[in-house]
């Protein structure tokens, strides 16, 4: 066992998280929110912050992505795209320079593009982490993910893409203190789909390589399992798989 796995053995030990086995929808008003699946994130060789060989966690993240916004647009079901995208020279610490607009690096992965076009789909380009914030007009101070669930009567959202423990976990966390402050009309239940998460791996001998700090190591199952237990500890249901 290497030092990593007696890591995550301990952590699941000792906290948890323990997924429900199947989320049904059934007559539900569900919407589906897809975090950040993007050229710069999960396409290997995409940009700074992208895979640099192919990564068994990002793929099936989007094959899982790809099965439930065909069933969701199947459906006539809301869905609500986030898009990381950045000017260029754009600074968003600690990280490099990334999805900057025009190189393509913010746009989905080939396997999702067709999202783009479908019906039902709302697209939200963002500018920092939290996809929460990141919808905020700065100029009305209206929230477009707040509009967008009261708009659709929305009783559950759905929540799966990259990084499981940055992106996905920062916009889950606000949007649950949003709903117990009474700002989000029906929503009852924010789901987390594990099957369609993912976050990177950097060991710390890479880290090191790279001449990045120790703390820049971020190793993948140990990271993507804190993601889910933070989620799951603020009151998120975490599935195992949707029906």
């Amino acid at each position: 066992m290497t030092p990593v796995e007696s890591v995550l053995d301990g952590l699941r030990a000792n906290l948890p998280v323990a997924p429900v086995s199947r989320f049904e929808i059934g007559l539900r008003r569900v919407g589906l929110v897809i975090v950040d699946e993007v050229n710069g994130f999960a396409t290997v060789g995409g940009g700074n912050l992208a895979p640099h060989a192919p990564d068994i966690q990002v793929d099936a993240m989007i094959r899982e992505t790809d099965r439930l916004a065909r069933s969701f647009v199947d459906a006539g079901r809301p869905i609500l795209v986030f898009l990381d995208s950045h000017q260029p020279g754009q600074a968003e610490p600690p990280y490099p320079p990334h999805c900057e607009r025009g190189t393509g690096e913010d746009e989905l992965v080939p396997a999702l593009k067709w999202v783009e076009r479908a019906k039902g789909v709302t697209l939200m380009p963002k500018d920092c982490i939290n996809g929460f914030v990141g919808a905020i007009d700065v100029l009305s101070g209206r929230n477009l993910v707040v509009d967008w669930i009261v708009r659709n009567r929305l009783d559950a959202v759905i929540v799966g893409g990259i990084c499981t423990d940055i992106c996905v976990m920062d916009f889950v966390l606000t949007l649950l203190s949003a709903r117990n402050h009474g700002m989000l009309g029906d929503l009852r239940d924010v789901v987390v789909h594990d099957g369609a998460c993912a976050t990177y791996d950097l060991s710390r001998e890479n880290a090191f390589a790279a001449g990045l700090p120790e703390t820049a190591s971020h190793p993948q199952g140990i990271t993507h399992h804190i993601g889910l237990y933070m989620m799951a500890s603020r009151g998120a249901i975490i599935a195992g798989d949707v029906e």
